[in-house]
């Protein structure tokens, strides 16, 4: 498993989720703390490409040896690209969560819903705060 930590770059959504935006896209995986929280992950199952996501509704499932769980949309756009790599490593969302890990890209229909997501700031203040 990863060390703790939350990249400086990344924008946060209180469910444990994170955002790397770049223009009017958006790469999406779920953060330190949820991994961490679900334990050990044996099963990604992700959308197709060309779904179309909503901000703060379920958009996949994790699997971990603790429960099913379901992945929340810190942005709303359209699946433009899955990490197939999970299917075979659905562990490397616990040893990498923010670059191996990654879950989707996604072509923001609203890039300015970003506004409203934490920095790292905010979301370490949202753990301490008994997230």
């Amino acid at each position: 498993m990863a060390d703790e930590h939350y990249p400086e770059d990344l924008k946060y959504h209180p469910e444990h989720d994170w955002a790397r935006v770049e223009g009017d896209t958006a790469t999406l995986g779920i953060t330190w703390f949820a991994q961490d929280a679900l334990g050990e992950i044996v099963f990604f199952e992700p959308p197709a490409v060309g779904t179309t996501i909503s901000r703060d509704a379920a958009y996949a499932e994790v699997e971990s040896v603790k429960a099913v769980s379901e992945v929340i949309a810190p942005l709303s756009g359209e699946i433009i690209e899955v990490n197939d790599a999970l299917a075979d490593a659905p562990e490397t969302i616990n040893d990498d969560p923010y670059d191996a890990g990654w879950m989707v890209k996604v072509k923001l229909s609203d890039p300015a819903e970003a506004d409203a997501l934490m920095d790292v700031g905010a979301y370490r203040q949202h753990l301490d705060e008994g997230a």
